[in-house]
């Protein structure tokens, strides 16, 4: 039944703010994130990366076929798989973040959040591909972002770019600032890849590399 101190507490708070009940929308989404955030859990706790990955990609392949709050618009999703390349280990980087890059801040429109802001906290540097900034959404809670566009993007992969690492989201390959995890491999494609009704934050030039990186998700046209 839950404790009644904590359900009255519940009810004062969402009574204050003017929130209503939770739809059943909102309800979907909050599990995605729950199932996204077991999911890079058992990424971090796998034997090896590349074990990881194989969970990773089982367990999105999953996720975009079968839940409510998939991005895959509803004629698509019976056996949906994504196209994801081979794992490369070579493209697995453990990197210091550089914080004493100069302040910088991105404020995002989207149609759905208002404008989401981030600032720059840091920058990465990932040998023989170039460097790429670290972000952090200012906004309640907050969060690291690294976003990715590629010399892959728009032929291979989506234009727009992909994700890296969305804290906010669960996806979170590990480490700190003496030595932070990027792993290229599991650069992810935005919803707004999937479907015009998402509104994503995509890279800005600070997360841009000239050079190809065809590891992680490519791109699939569902409009066919």
């Amino acid at each position: 039944m839950g404790n009644p101190l904590c359900q009255t507490w519940v009810t004062a708070v969402l009574t204050a703010c003017s929130v209503g009940p939770m739809s059943a929308y909102e309800w979907e989404i909050l599990q995605w994130r729950r199932l996204t955030l077991d999911l890079y859990r058992a990424v971090r706790h796998a034997p090896t990366p590349r074990d990881g990955h194989a969970l990773w990609v089982a367990g999105r392949d999953d996720m975009l076929a079968n839940h409510p709050a998939t991005p895959i618009p509803p004629e698509r999703r019976l056996g949906f798989r994504a196209d994801v390349a081979p794992y490369d280990p070579d493209l697995r980087f453990v990197v210091p973040v550089d914080v004493s890059v100069a302040a910088q801040r991105r404020e995002v429109p989207t149609a759905s959040d208002g404008v989401v802001p981030f600032e720059r906290v840091g920058r990465v540097e990932l040998p023989g591909l170039g460097e790429l900034d670290v972000w952090w959404l200012d906004s309640y809670g907050g969060g690291m972002f690294i976003p990715l566009r590629d010399g892959s993007s728009g032929s291979v992969t989506y234009g727009g770019g992909r994700y890296l690492i969305d804290t906010v989201k669960g996806a979170d390959l590990g480490g700190d600032t003496s030595g932070l995890v990027v792993d290229l491999n599991f650069a992810c494609q935005p919803s707004c890849a999937y479907s015009s009704e998402w509104v994503c934050p995509l890279p800005g030039p600070g997360n841009t590399l000239s050079v190809s990186a065809d590891v992680g998700e490519r791109y699939i046209d569902l409009s066919q």
